[in-house]
């Protein structure tokens, strides 16, 4: 007899039992479902009996289109009397006192069973379980992990729970459930990883022919300087856009500022502000063309950065390919002979002393492998590591020459990557400049136009801005918003271009 929770009083599965359970299920606006004698219990597809002290289960059999059917937290100790209910696809019996796995046998639809938290100490009986996907049965009895290997027939399981039982603790525990059970996709909570898959899911002698036909590790090792080539051809536009400074070669940013600019061709009239404007489109362009020049050149460095990336990286994994493939090589080659000696065996006990051998050599032969996936992985991170490096120090001496060239004496600590694009900070400031000197004659002239002291005659449209200085003022301010916008759209571009890279 199994101990009960708290000392109450266990419970049998009865009518009165299941109709209260019944009752909660549908809402209160169905009326005369509540009331027992009118249920019809074909109609019912799900049940929650937790918690209820259940020692047996019992009284299920009317309710033959169940689907969903909750049994935890009780003390049952035997699956029984679920025969009739063979649309369950949902069957939750955890935190009980069960021992045995058995009474499954006609549940045929059950794609989750949970018997978590139980007293069972073996798997058995689930054959018939074929469009079972999730399982647990974590934290029970299990002791001995060749016990694992029967769900191997549960062609549909995706999702097992194991954890918390003794053999938990084996170190080959991960490694020997993953090698058995190929089409797991979640072990104990978590991912499991496509690497390990890939290398235990065949049985040790045919690792070799896997390795060398499946698209992984060989893909990459034979591709990796095809991408490494496909990434230093680029040209033209394509170029420039890489490097992040496509239409800085000229006079495009500069003629984009007055696009949309309808004020600027009247303060153009202004007196002076023609001389204003010989100097301003040279110093911008110059600006951009300096900043062109220097991206391409940083460009060119971080291609040479990637290409040694990919080469490292290629070297890595072809190493470690011919590592693992010697390490089968000479696996199959003393086994072939042990296979063949256990074969002529004369006696029980020689052939046994050979196959323990062949056992031995596979554990090894797993453990080699484990191994040299680790170095990989080692290896791999390393050379991340010093990739990273050096693209900060890349970024690092582009910014720091980026100031060297321009320097600009109020930049603070800010954003890397706003420093490396400082430069649209000084198109900026050439902009504001500009604005004030075009600030300044447009007051100037105003004051000379409420005097009537200009000495030349301005268009009408012209003389529409000299009525008073709002007028004047607002004219020039919008003029400056549009082409300040213009500048950080195209910084803004640059940064977002970065960042992607």
């Amino acid at each position: 007899m199994s101990q009960f929770y708290n000392d109450v009083e266990p419970n049998i599965i009865d009518d009165e039992m299941v109709l209260k359970a019944i009752e909660k299920t549908y809402p209160e606006d169905l009326g005369d479902l509540a009331q027992g004698e009118k249920i019809n219990f074909k109609d019912v597809t799900e049940l929650q009996l937790s918690f209820k002290s259940i020692l047996q289960i019992d009284n299920l059999w009317q309710l033959e289109n169940l689907t969903k059917l909750q049994l935890d937290n009780n003390v049952i100790e035997k699956i029984e009397a679920l025969e009739s209910l063979v649309h369950l696809v949902w069957l939750d019996l955890s935190f009980n006192n069960i021992e045995v796995i058995e009474g499954l046998d006609t549940l045929v639809k059950l794609q989750d069973l949970s018997l978590y938290s139980n007293r069972i100490s073996k798997i058995e009986n689930m054959d018939t379980l074929q469009e079972l996907q999730i399982f647990s049965i974590g934290k029970n009895n299990l002791t001995n992990l060749e016990n694992v290997v029967c769900l191997r027939r549960l062609k549909s399981l995706r999702t097992l729970n194991l954890s918390g039982n003794p053999f938990c603790d084996d170190k080959q525990y991960t490694l020997f459930v993953v090698a058995h059970l190929p089409n797991l996709v979640y072990l104990d909570f978590k991912l499991v990883r496509e690497t390990t898959v890939r290398f235990l899911q065949f049985p040790a002698w045919e690792i070799r022919q896997q390795l060398l036909t499946e698209p992984s590790l060989c893909w990459c090792a034979s591709n990796i300087p095809a991408l490494r080539a496909g990434s230093l051809q680029k040209s033209g536009l394509q170029k420039h856009t890489t490097a992040f400074v496509e239409h800085l070669n000229g006079s495009f940013l500069f003629d984009s500022l007055y696009e949309e600019d309808t004020e600027a061709a009247k303060l153009a009239s202004l007196p002076g502000v023609g001389d204003l404007l010989q100097a301003y489109p040279s110093w911008f362009v110059s600006v951009c063309g300096n900043l062109y020049n220097y991206g391409l050149e940083e460009y060119e460095k971080r291609e040479a950065e990637v290409s040694d990336f990919y080469k490292k990286l290629h070297e890595i994994l072809l190493a470690s390919q011919e590592e693992s493939k010697k390490a089968m090589f000479d696996f199959e080659n003393r086994n072939k002979q042990r296979l063949d000696e256990i074969h002529h065996a004369r006696s029980y006990d020689a052939a046994e002393s050979k196959r323990a051998e062949c056992q031995e050599d596979i554990l090894q032969l797993s453990e080699t492998l484990m191994a040299l996936e680790a170095l990989l992985s080692n290896e791999l991170e390393e050379l991340l590591q010093g990739f990273k490096r050096s693209i900060d120090v890349i970024t690092s001496t582009f910014m720091e020459n980026v100031k060297e060239i321009y320097p600009f004496h109020s930049m603070g600590v800010i954003n890397l990557f706003l420093n490396i694009f400082c430069t649209m900070g000084q198109c900026r400031d050439l902009e504001n400049q500009h604005h004030e000197k075009l600030m300044e004659i447009a007051l100037t002239t105003l004051e000379k136009s409420l005097k009537g002291k200009l000495e030349e005659d301005l268009p009408a449209d012209v003389q529409t801005l000299l009525v008073d200085k709002n007028t004047i003022v607002n004219a020039v301010n919008m003029s400056h918003s549009i082409r300040l916008r213009k500048i950080d759209k195209r910084e803004s571009d640059m940064l977002c271009s970065t960042y992607h890279w």
